[in-house]
């Protein structure tokens, strides 16, 4: 049976795998640094925005998000990578991001504060979850008042960029390698 629940500390290892699998990074890569970087500060410091897909096999996808990209990079700069850098220098493959996280752009923030991750095995795709999961946490953030939400996606993941599309979001920077999209949410009517 499939559920969407908020995640428990038992589930960061599967939300970990999830970020791996559906990565880009080599297989031969450490998973755990992929999700310390995109999934483990989320699931600590803002679970309340955080919704996994849990089935007979596990965690087979979620959304993470934050309402305040700034605030989030100040908290995760003072509380999670100083351990994190401590146990993986600089010189160790792959912990560069844990170094120099990734950062959006300012001209993305100043509009849209709040900020997603969403990731689906293939076997919950195509079933609706994406749409479920994303409606329900810009229902959470426009219920706090927070005017717009934003993502990031690579360039050549075309069918990603469409279906963000489909969902109201819209490119608002392109850099070349990533393009930026966003949407503005309705916080006078949070439920539409």
């Amino acid at each position: 049976m499939t559920q969407i629940r908020q995640p428990g500390f038992a589930d960061i290892p599967g939300v970990y795998r999830v970020c791996f699998d559906t990565s880009n990074e080599p297989s031969d890569a450490n998973p755990d640094l992929v999700g310390h970087v995109y999934s483990g500060p989320y699931v600590l410091h803002h679970p309340e925005f955080a919704r996994v897909i849990a089935d007979d096999t596990g965690i087979a996808g979620y959304v993470l998000g934050c309402p305040d990209t700034r605030a989030f990079e100040a908290w995760a700069e003072a509380k999670w990578w100083p351990a994190l850098r401590e146990q993986y220098p600089a010189s160790v493959a792959g912990a560069s991001p844990l170094h120099s996280p990734p950062r959006s752009p300012d001209a993305v923030v100043e509009a849209f504060p709040a900020h997603l991750h969403i990731d689906l095995l293939p076997r919950t795709q195509g079933h609706g979850y994406g749409r479920v999961l994303i409606e329900w946490l810009c229902a959470e953030l426009a219920g706090r008042g927070i005017p717009g939400v934003h993502l990031g996606v690579g360039c050549d993941n075309t069918k990603a960029i469409a279906f963000y599309r489909h969902l109201g979001f819209a490119t608002v920077l392109d850099d070349g390698e990533t393009i930026w999209m966003a949407r503005t949410l309705n916080t006078a009517n949070p439920e539409h």
